[in-house]
């Protein structure tokens, strides 16, 4: 027997070979204990499964030829396509046993399994029937692709294949209508983490395809924990660093922004809401003031637009009729000068009643006016009637306005009788009442019959003393040069500001009294508080600013850092370019297997007083304050060690923030320095990661 006989040979029974595995796989998969070396096996069929789709396809066409040569040479194609197609296959159930379920892994799974054996039946009875062929070799190209398409939705999702010929609709959400979860939070999971937690892709035991998947959590405890930053398993893995194997996503997929890392960390701090509306949200939240910027405000109306020439006809010296915003068929209408005010002028209106949205009608005179017109305004969202002198009665004919949304009806007088109008508009999100001389019994009565409504009734002076809400630090960069300036605001333009800037605590008595715009000419730690006579005061806030130091003459590493967090190596520390607070943005080096230990040499007329060290600091994702950090200067080779404070370690899980440590130098001479900075080697008792190696992130070493 010749060599290529006997290759023939093998090959024809290494199929039997292929073919019992599959079948033991096939009936007993999933009640196997695989050992290590086959799941590792078993993940090597992404990588084959290319190979024999390309053989098996040529093969088929080669046997469609004429010619005895081609078609020898396909067949021969057909046999190392189907062994290597057996080899795929057994690969596939393998990793089968592992996270994947649903009926995209189904059909996978056995139109993959059929196309293996369809291949050994077209091998082996090629010559004996050549109708089998035919038939045989058209279903086999139809199953390969067929067993493809399920593979790629398994892998990429549903639709892979033809998403790029699928018509891309940019939709424009109102603020209005936008749903925190709906149109925040779900669109970042599904971009980023669907791909391996849905139907048929399962790590973890996590789905996130669907709610009760998300709300279940995974084997390793809950997703989220609503307010609970450091228990959320979601916020957690975020946080963890990149080559860390349980960080989301893993670092071979697409990783989150700064803005989609935000959106859900705040989501959690406002209690992890799956149907709460953006709306619904304090304006002076950042998750509001972040979705404000995301969602049009212009909502979208299905009624069309108004006639102009009505639209002219109503506008006039008392009342503006105007589009809402432009371009909108909603309309708004606005009335002024009560002197000249006439409510017969109202019924006019009606030209317009279906686009009309928003009427006010703040301190014209309207007591006795009859306002029932008002029910055939179906589309209305938003009166305005503060201080026109109208009795509850009044108002039966908003009762009947479907979308009305918000009523204004201020400094106007009501009985508790007149209570029982205002009970039956049930479909308000929000009522002002201010001044309206309502009985303590009578809001009670109204709170209870709109329990869904935010009813304001103004400021009541009851003895509680409420706490300030933290100013606000204003400036144009993080690290900047010569100098920048400062400005510190607070919403009530009455209260105090205090600030610091070494970063210790401002109080009410010996800290600096805010009066106009800092200007800072170096790296300062910025801390501001408000505090105002009857108020607690305030939470501070915090900036840290870096003034951009002396460029060195060179500088050298002893040790690169992670290849994770290389950034452009010992040039990123004095490029005058800082960090964003987010660790895998490319700007930081980060160190945890050993220290950052830096030699710097100085030109002949650079006398640096000062070295700063700009830090990240995230204790969720392991970034802890250095363990300790130790300078040198010298001058050719003679060192001299500094004596320098012990780092304050962190004692709790904080947000995200940048660090400083400021070190005094010598006022000897020196050409040299030495930093290391060695990051700590073990986390402590109470962090999730107890025991682990910490890291430090350092992004600028100002000299100053």
């Amino acid at each position: 027997m010749s060599r290529y006989s006997r290759s023939i040979f093998w090959l024809e029974n290494l199929l039997f070979f292929w073919c019992g595995l599959t079948l033991i796989l096939v009936i007993g998969g999933e009640s196997l204990v695989l050992p290590v070396w086959l799941q590792v096996a078993g993940r090597l069929h992404p990588l084959l499964l290319h190979f024999p789709i390309v053989l098996l396809l040529l093969a088929v066409a080669l046997l469609w030829m004429k010619d005895e040569s081609w078609r020898k040479f396909g067949k021969n194609l057909l046999l190392f396509g189907a062994n290597f197609t057996g080899i795929t296959v057994v690969a596939g159930l393998l990793l089968a046993t592992e996270d994947y379920e649903g009926d995209a892994l189904t059909w996978h799974k056995w139109l993959g399994v059929i196309s293996f054996v369809l291949t050994v039946l077209i091998y082996f009875f090629l010559e004996k029937a050549e109708k089998i062929f035919q038939v045989g070799g058209s279903g086999l190209s139809v199953l390969i692709l067929l067993t493809g398409h399920f593979g790629a939705n398994l892998t990429h999702g549903e639709d892979f294949l033809f998403a790029p010929l699928m018509p891309k609709e940019e939709k424009i959400i109102a603020l209005e209508e936008a749903e925190v979860f709906r149109d925040l939070v779900q669109p970042i999971l599904e971009s980023k983490c669907i791909s391996c937690h849905k139907e048929g892709k399962i790590k973890g035991e996590l789905r996130m395809d669907h709610l009760e998947g998300i709300q279940k959590g995974g084997k390793s405890g809950p997703f989220i924990l609503a307010g609970n930053l450091d228990e959320s398993l979601l916020i957690q893995r975020i946080h963890l660093p990149l080559e860390n194997e349980e960080h989301m996503p893993p670092k071979n997929k697409l990783q989150l922004t700064e803005e989609e890392i935000e959106i859900l960390r705040l989501w959690v701090v406002s209690g992890a809401s799956f149907e709460q509306k953006v709306l619904e949200l304090p304006q002076e939240e950042p998750l509001f003031q972040l979705a404000s910027n995301k969602f049009s405000a212009e909502k979208s109306y299905s009624f069309s637009a108004a006639n102009d020439q009505d639209i002219q006809e109503l506008n006039n010296f008392f009342r503006k009729v105007k589009p809402l915003y432009p371009g909108s068929p909603a309309l708004e209408v606005a009335y002024f000068g009560a002197s000249t005010f006439d409510p017969a002028s109202l019924s006019e209106l009606n030209a317009v009643k279906e686009q009309v949205v928003k009427i006010n009608l703040n301190r014209m005179p309207l007591e006795n006016t009859d306002l029932s017109f008002l029910s055939g305004f179906q589309n209305l969202e938003d009166v305005q009637l503060n201080f026109t002198g109208i009795k509850s009665e009044q108002l039966e004919g908003l009762v009947n306005a479907p979308n009305l949304k918000s009523l204004a009806i201020s400094g106007n007088p009501f009985d508790d009788e007149g209570v029982s109008t205002l009970k039956k508009l049930t479909q308000l999100k929000s009522l002002f009442i201010w001044q309206s001389g309502l009985t303590d019994k009578a809001k009670t009565e109204l709170k209870e019959a709109l329990k869904g409504v935010k009813i304001d009734f103004g400021f009541k002076d009851e003895g509680i003393i409420y706490p300030l809400n933290s100013p606000k630090i204003d400036f144009e960069k993080v690290m900047f040069k010569g100098s920048t300036e400062v400005k510190i605001t607070h919403p009530i333009s009455s209260a105090e500001i205090r600030y610091t800037l070494d970063g210790s605590e401002p109080d009410s008595i010996n800290s600096t009294v805010y009066s106009k715009p800092i200007s800072l000419t170096k790296t300062s730690q910025i801390r501001a508080k408000a505090f105002a006579k009857g108020w607690i005061g305030s939470a501070d806030t915090k900036a840290v600013l870096f003034k951009e130091g002396l460029k060195p003459k060179s500088y050298k590493l002893a040790e690169e850092p992670h290849k994770s967090y290389k950034a452009k190596g010992a040039t990123s520390l004095f490029d005058g370019v800082k960090g964003k607070p987010n660790h895998t943005s490319g700007e930081w080096l980060g160190y945890t297997d050993g220290p950052l230990e830096i030699e710097i040499f100085l030109e002949k007329d650079q006398k640096p007083k000062t070295v700063e060290l700009s830090l990240l600091l995230h204790e969720g994702a392991y970034i802890f304050p250095p363990q300790s950090v130790e300078i040198w200067t010298g001058t050719a080779g003679n060192w001299s060690k500094l004596t320098i404070p012990s780092v304050t370690q962190s004692t709790k899980t904080e947000e995200i923030r940048f660090g400083l440590l400021a070190y005094d130098l010598p006022s000897t001479s020196f050409d040299q320095i030495k930093i290391k900075v060695k990051p700590i080697a073990k986390l402590p008792s109470w962090h999730q990661g107890a025991g682990s190696k910490g890291w430090v992130f350092v992004d600028e070493i100002v000299l100053d």
